[in-house]
C-alpha cells in the first residue's frame, strides 16, 4: 500500500510543484539588510584540514575594491580596502580562531563599541556540512557588519585581518599577545614596602582576581562624571529590554515549532486519506485520494512557512538578543576603564603620602627619589587612563544612541515581513482549499433527462382509519326494578361515543406556537 501511495505522490508531483510556485512568498517581501549590500567582502570555500591531532576548518576571505555606489560619499571607508591601489584584490585563508582574534582585538582597540556578535563555538558535529555552511554564513555576516560599523571600520586589526599574508598575520597575532601580557603586568602592579614596583606573575586567573577585587574595593568610591546618571538609566533600560526580548524570542521559537508540527501532522493526514482512498473504489476512492494530495501540498506549504518563520522571525530575535549582550559588554568595558582609572588615582594618593613621609625622614633621599619617579609614572598612566575612560564613555553613548535608532527600524521591518508572510501563506492555503471544494462536489447531484435538477421527494406518512369497535350493550334490567331517576340533559354531545383506549398516544400541539409554524 505504501508503494501505491508513493506512486500517487509521484503522479501528483507536477501539480504540487506548480502549486508550490504559486504559494511561495513573493520576493518583494524580503527586505535586504545593510550587510547584504557589502558584497565586495565574502567568506567562502570552507575546507577541513587535518594537521595531526589538530583538525580545523579554513575559510577563504576575499576582498575586492568596492564600487563607488557601494559606499556613501560622506565617509572614507573605501580607503580601508583600496589602500591607494584600486586595482588590487586580496584573498586570504582564515580559520575560526582568527575571527575570534579579530573580535577580541576590536574590543581592545575600540573599547566601548558594540562589536557585532560572533557565532558561538561548538564541540559536537562542528565538521558536519550543515554546521560548516551555517558558520560560514554567520562569519561573513559578522565581517560585513564590522565593515559597516562607524566605530570599527578603521581599526588596524581589521585591515590586518583582511590584507595580511600568513606570515604577517601570525606576527601581528604574536605582537598582540605580547601587548596583552604587558597590559596584564601593568594591571598586576603592587607597591612593596620600599616603594618600588613588584610585578606579579601575569596569569589569566590573576587578572580576573585583580579585577574582581578592584570592583569590590572601589564599588563605593569610583570616580564620578556628569554622565553617571545617564549610564545608570541606560543599564536599567538594557536589562529590562533583555528580559522582554528573551520572552519574545522564546515565543517566536515556539511558533516555529508549532508550524513544523502542523506540517508533519498534515503529512500524516494526507497519507491516511491516500490509504483510505485506495481501499475504496470508483468515485469515492478518487475523491479521497484527491483530498490526500491536497493535504500533501498543504504539508509542503506548512514546512516552507516554518522555514520562512525561522529565518524572518526566530533568527532576527535571537540575533537581537546577542546584540543586547554586546551592548552589555560595551557598558562593561566602560566600567573596567572607570575601575582602572580609580585604582591609579588611589595609587597616586598613596604614593604622594609616602613621598611626603620620606622627604621628612633624614637619610631617605634615595627612597624618596625612587618613589617620586614611580609617582610620575603613575601620574602619566592616570592621565592616559583618564583619556581612555572619557573616550570610552563618549563612544558608549554614541553606540547606544545608534543601537536604539537602528534596532527600532530593524524591529519594524522584522514585524512587517512576518505579517506579510502570514498574509501570503494564508491566502494561498485558502485558494487551495477553495479549488478542492468543487472537485469534491462533482457528481453528487442527479440531473433528469429534461435538464431539471431532481429534488428528493418527501413521503407523507400514511394514515389508516381503523373502524370503531362495536359498542358494548348494557344488560337489560326490568324497568319495574329500578325507580326512575331524573337524568341531566347535556347539549352538544356527539351521538357516537369514542373509546378512550382507541385515542392516539401522540399529542399534537397547535402550529401557531413560536418556532412551530411552517
Amino acid at each position: 500500500m505504501a508503494t501505491a501511495v508513493e506512486n500517487d505522490s509521484i503522479s501528483n508531483t507536477s501539480n504540487t510543484t506548480q502549486t508550490q510556485q504559486e504559494i511561495s512568498p513573493a520576493p518583494s517581501l524580503h527586505i535586504r539588510s545593510p550587510e547584504d549590500a557589502i558584497d565586495y567582502v565574502t567568506v567562502s570555500d570552507p575546507v577541513i584540514h587535518a594537521d595531526g591531532m589538530n583538525k580545523y576548518t579554513s575559510y577563504r576571505v576575499d576582498c575586492r575594491p568596492p564600487i563607488s555606489n557601494d559606499i556613501s560619499p560622506d565617509n572614507n571607508q573605501d580607503d580601508v580596502f583600496l589602500q591607494n591601489n584600486p586595482g588590487q584584490y586580496s584573498s586570504v585563508l582564515r580559520r575560526y580562531s582568527d575571527f575570534l582574534w579579530l573580535y577580541e582585538r576590536l574590543h581592545k582597540e575600540k573599547a566601548g563599541s558594540i562589536v557585532p556578535p560572533l557565532p558561538e563555538k561548538q564541540a559536537v558535529s562542528r565538521f558536519s556540512p550543515e554546521f560548516v555552511e551555517d558558520r560560514r554564513r554567520l562569519l561573513e555576516k559578522f565581517l560585513r557588519r564590522v565593515i559597516l560599523h562607524p566605530e570599527l571600520w578603521e581599526a588596524n586589526c581589521l585591515l590586518t585581518f583582511l590584507r595580511a599574508d600568513d606570515v604577517t598575520f601570525q606576527h601581528a597575532k604574536n605582537v598582540s599577545k605580547t601587548e596583552d601580557a604587558a597590559a596584564n603586568n601593568n594591571s598586576d602592579m603592587s607597591v612593596s614596602g620600599g616603594g618600588a614596583f613588584n610585578i606579579k606573575p601575569s596569569t589569566s586567573a590573576g587578572v580576573k582576581k585583580w579585577f574582581s577585587e578592584a570592583k569590590t574595593t572601589f564599588s563605593g568610591d569610583l570616580v564620578t562624571s556628569p554622565d553617571d546618571d545617564l549610564f545608570d538609566e541606560i543599564e536599567r533600560y538594557i536589562e529590562a529590554l533583555a528580559i522582554q526580548m528573551k520572552r519574545v524570542s522564546n515565543q517566536a521559537s515556539g511558533m516555529v515549532k508549532k508550524s513544523k508540527e502542523i506540517a508533519n501532522g498534515m503529512f500524516e493526514f494526507g497519507l491516511a486519506f491516500h490509504q483510505l482512498g485506495q481501499s475504496e473504489g470508483e468515485d469515492l476512492g478518487d475523491k479521497l485520494q484527491l483530498m490526500g494530495s491536497t493535504a500533501d501540498t498543504l504539508s509542503s506549504m506548512a514546512a516552507q512557512q516554518a522555514d520562512a518563520e525561522l529565518k524572518r522571525l526566530e533568527e532576527p530575535f535571537r540575533d537581537y538578543l546577542k546584540t543586547i549582550h554586546a551592548v552589555k559588554l560595551a557598558l562593561g568595558r566602560r566600567h573596567d576603564k572607570r575601575v582602572s582609572y580609580t585604582a591609579l588615582l588611589h595609587e597616586i594618593q598613596t604614593r604622594e603620602v609616602n613621598l611626603h613621609r620620606l622627604r621628612m625622614t633624614p637619610g631617605s633621599e634615595a627612597k624618596a627619589y625612587s618613589t617620586e619617579m614611580s609617582l610620575q609614572r603613575y601620574q602619566a598612566a592616570a592621565h592616559a587612563a583618564q583619556e581612555e575612560y572619557a573616550e570610552c564613555s563618549q563612544r558608549v553613548l554614541r553606540e547606544v544612541d545608534r543601537f536604539k535608532r537602528e534596532k527600532a527600524e530593524e524591529m519594524k521591518l522584522v514585524v512587517l515581513q512576518f505579517i506579510m508572510l502570514e498574509i501570503e501563506v494564508n491566502r494561498s492555503m485558502e485558494k487551495i482549499w477553495g479549488e478542492l471544494v468543487p472537485k469534491l462536489e462533482e457528481g453528487n447531484v442527479a440531473v433528469s433527462s429534461s435538464g431539471n435538477t431532481e429534488q428528493p421527494s418527501i413521503q407523507e406518512p400514511t394514515v389508516v382509519n381503523m373502524p370503531p369497535p362495536p359498542q358494548m350493550q348494557p344488560p337489560q334490567v326490568p324497568s319495574s326494578a329500578v325507580p326512575p331517576v331524573s337524568q341531566p340533559v347535556y347539549s352538544n354531545v356527539p351521538s357516537t361515543a369514542v373509546d378512550p383506549m382507541m385515542e392516539s398516544s401522540i399529542q399534537y400541539r397547535d402550529n401557531d406556537l413560536p418556532g412551530m409554524g411552517l
